[in-house]
C-alpha cells in the first residue's frame, strides 16, 4: 500500500481534518503529515513524543489480540480535537480532526480506505 496515497485519499474524504500520517513501529512519521496551512497545536518535539507513545500503545494493545480480537481503531475525543489511530501491520495510521458532532461514521470510512 502506498502510504502517501492513502494519506491523500483520507485528506480529501475526512471533513475538518488536521493531520493524516503513517507512523512506523519506532514512532517515526513515514508518510503524510499536517494538512495544508493548518496550524499545529503542539511543537515538533511534542509531535515526536506523541508518535512514539502511539507506537508503544498500539504494540501494547496487541498483547490482548488473542483474547479480544485485533484492534481496528482507537479514538480519543479531546477538548480541542479528535484523534484516531488505525493499526496497519507494524505501522499506524494517525488521523486528527477538529471536533465535530458528526464524527461517528468517519473511522469506518477510513477503515474502508485502508482495505
Amino acid at each position: 500500500m502506498d502510504y502517501q496515497e492513502l494519506c491523500g485519499k483520507i485528506e480529501k474524504s475526512v471533513p475538518n481534518i488536521r493531520f493524516a500520517g503513517v507512523i512506523n513501529n519506532k514512532g517515526r512519521l513515514v508518510a503524510g503529515g499536517m494538512i495544508g496551512s493548518v496550524k499545529p497545536l503542539e511543537d515538533t518535539k511534542k509531535d515526536e513524543m506523541l508518535f512514539m507513545e502511539l507506537a508503544l500503545r498500539v504494540r501494547m494493545r496487541g498483547e490482548f489480540n488473542e483474547e479480544l480480537g485485533p484492534v481496528k481503531f482507537s479514538l480519543s475525543y479531546r477538548d480541542k480535537l479528535i484523534i484516531m489511530s488505525f493499526p496497519m501491520g507494524n505501522d499506524v495510521l494517525l488521523v486528527t480532526m477538529d471536533k465535530s458532532d458528526t464524527f461517528d461514521k468517519i473511522p469506518f470510512q477510513i477503515l474502508k480506505a485502508i482495505g
